[in-house]
């Protein structure tokens, strides 16, 4: 079915975070980053592996599950630093290593909540419409949908964030137009449609092309506390996900 693909994987974390050491903290007895690269490892698919990141502990773990490592420039590695930027620099590094995917799966670090199915699914939606840019999970978002959310006027007082002159929007969120939110757990790109495209994509992840189908999940969370590292835990036995 990918004969004419070449499909990769890179997984994604850097050291400098505000939970010390979150992409390698203990889930169940293993890394947190175990978790969304052997969701990547176990698709058939997938055939290059690779992991960036500016920190060793994160490169030595990736490496101990097959992932190859690609050692983060110090500057794309800050709180600041775009996201596509590390990934740029990882398809050079991954280039000079003869890997040169048509379809990059990147995977986060911090994010345990992955499926294997989820990655399949979403390099066979690519496969089958090659005119894809990208194929993202997605959370149905009602109760923060964005006609109910607010900003602020220069004189600090709340104000809409679109203009509803001469509309009528209703209070009741299942009456407004259906809101998904991305989640942070993997992004399937078709490369030449996206990070390679000289047509800029979608803001504010403008790297993910124009044309982006979802997956819609019920449930995806990042690791930013310890008691997220418990909701992993948690969400691991209850899909009974066992690598």
């Amino acid at each position: 079915m990918n004969e004419k693909f070449k499909i990769a994987a890179l997984l994604t974390g850097r050291g400098n975070n505000t939970l010390k050491n979150k992409n390698i903290l203990p889930v169940l007895g293993k890394p947190l980053l175990y978790y969304p690269g052997m969701a990547a490892k176990t698709c058939s698919l997938i055939t290059d592996f690779y992991c960036s990141s500016d920190d060793e502990a994160i490169l030595s773990a990736a490496e101990s599950i097959g992932y190859k490592r690609i050692l983060r420039p110090d500057e794309l590695a800050l709180p600041t630093s775009q996201h596509v930027d590390a990934i740029i620099h990882a398809l050079s590094v991954m280039k000079e290593d003869d890997c040169e995917p048509d379809i990059l799966v990147v995977i986060l670090a911090n994010n345990a909540i992955t499926k294997n199915e989820w990655i399949e699914e979403s390099i066979k939606y690519i496969l089958k419409d090659n005119s894809i840019s990208a194929v993202v999970p997605v959370m149905e978002e009602m109760d923060h949908h964005p006609y109910r959310s607010k900003t602020l006027d220069k004189n600090g007082f709340l104000k809409t964030w679109f203009d509803f002159s001469g509309k009528n929007v209703s209070t009741n969120r299942q009456d407004l137009p259906k809101n998904y939110v991305l989640c942070h757990n993997f992004w399937t790109l078709n490369l030449k449609e996206s990070v390679c495209s000289k047509t800029e994509g979608q803001q504010p992840w403008t790297f993910m092309g124009n044309k982006i189908k979802p997956i819609i999940v019920e449930e995806s969370f990042d690791v930013h506390t310890l008691e997220d590292i418990k909701k992993s835990e948690d969400w691991i036995v209850r899909n009974n996900i066992n690598y």
